[in-house]
């Protein structure tokens, strides 16, 4: 005797009648024959389509949740996980389309070694949704401890004798530092960030994982002595005014290189620091400022003006030297024929120049560290220091560069000292 479509007896055909009774869009729950429950239903997709996407379950109930679940999202505007990304291809399509075009070249080349030399070979293969917190960890650890030399295999590309680590069994322990392996967890942490906000992930793990933060030394400068010995062993150099405006407005060595003659406004006294020079992707570039409150205009005065005034003169000098072999880029400070010059090949100044001065150890970024410390020794309200230095935040005025001089703490514990030991009233 035929049995029963409507019988319990075969539940295969039960199921398949079911499914075949649901509204269109609602959604097919069955059981395979090997006993495992499959849900399917049409679903929003990251791309704005609509498919089927199956659900598995050991029991109708659990297929059903997630088959609820995933509809629910859908009707909300909320797409299905993206199931097919990996890690390494959304890292490389974030760079690509977000990155590229949003953020500074220079910004961009950061994030992307990061990403092809620390995040693809570590994590690449992770699937995006499937990503925990436990596997960041364990990669942020793993890069903490390996080294680097070891891992990509540079001792054993080296002629046989010039080997000198792992090839031969002597590990140099060249590990990233502290610095870099914050940059990476960074770089990973506004990725998948960037992910939620495309609703392709529902929570960005990389946030649940510390890394140890690097200590930074408070940078002191120079004294004011050390200074004026600077400002002697300068007198004379082509590239003096460059000196003065970097003691004195706190420039850094990109905007100095980038200033242009039409950013110097002489009826009202005034300069404006609207560029940066870099070197990027091979060629030099004038690219926006570090950040938004990088961009200012500062007042001309004092040795700052002589400076600008008398070096307007040499230019014009090394112009007419030059003749027909100047090039007219508009910069203040290039080379004598007018070329921009090559932030590297600043060091060929500053370098015979510190040396001069007796200040071997000073690095020329100690010029801008040094106008900011001066002007907070002599009191200016940090706020007004700040937009001089163009910082993005006054906590950086004050954790990195402030200091109290010996004099002040001398003067301060002096008059602590007259309070207590005074006699009683």
């Amino acid at each position: 005797m035929p049995a029963n479509d409507d019988a319990p007896t075969n539940g295969r055909r039960k199921t398949r009648k079911e499914r075949t009774k649901r509204a269109n869009g609602q959604g097919s729950i069955y059981q395979r024959a090997d006993g495992m429950w499959v849900g399917a239903a049409y679903v929003l997709m990251p791309d704005g389509t609509t498919k089927r996407r199956p659900v598995y379950g050991k029991t109708e109930e659990i297929v059903r949740g997630k088959l609820t679940e995933l509809q629910a999202n859908s009707d909300q505007g909320i797409p299905a996980d993206a199931t097919g990304w990996t890690v390494g291809r959304f890292l490389l399509a974030w760079l690509d389309g977000t990155v590229k075009p949003n953020r500074q070249p220079n910004t961009y080349v950061a994030y992307e070694k990061a990403v092809r030399i620390y995040l693809v070979p570590g994590l690449g293969k992770k699937r995006l949704n499937k990503l925990t917190a436990a596997e960041v960890r364990q990669f942020i650890r793993r890069l903490e401890s390996t080294c680097l030399c070891c891992e990509r295999g540079r001792d054993a590309a080296r002629p046989a004798g010039e080997r000198r680590c792992c090839a031969v069994g002597r590990c140099c322990e060249r590990r990233p530092s502290k610095r870099q392996v914050q940059v990476v967890h960074a770089v990973l942490r506004n990725a998948l960030q960037a992910a939620v906000r495309e609703e392709l992930i529902r929570r960005n793990v990389a946030k649940l994982v510390q890394v140890s933060t690097p200590r930074y030394g408070i940078d002191r400068g120079l004294t004011v002595g050390q200074a004026h010995m600077l400002l002697d062993a300068a007198a004379g150099d082509r590239l003096y005014a460059l000196l003065v405006l970097a003691l004195f407005l706190g420039m850094r060595r990109g905007e100095l290189l980038g200033l242009q003659w039409s950013d110097i406004d002489e009826e009202r006294q005034t300069l404006t620091i609207r560029h940066t020079l870099q070197r990027v992707g091979g060629e030099l570039r004038l690219l926006p400022p570090k950040t938004d409150d990088s961009e200012r205009t500062l007042p001309l005065l004092g040795l700052v003006a002589d400076a600008l005034t008398e070096h307007r003169k040499l230019q014009d000098a090394e112009r007419e030297t030059a003749g027909t072999r100047w090039v007219n880029t508009g910069h203040v400070f290039t080379t004598k024929i007018g070329t921009p010059i090559e932030p590297d090949n600043l060091r060929r100044f500053w370098m015979p120049l510190r040396r001069a001065a007796g200040l071997d150890s000073v690095v020329f970024h100690g010029l801008r560290h040094t106008c900011v410390t001066l002007l907070l020794d002599l009191g200016v309200p940090p706020h007004i220091v700040r937009d001089i230095a163009g910082h993005s935040a006054i906590e950086v005025t004050m954790t990195i560069y402030a200091h109290a001089s010996m004099g002040e703490k001398r003067r301060a514990l002096g008059k602590l000292d007259g309070h207590l030991t005074n006699p009683r009233p």
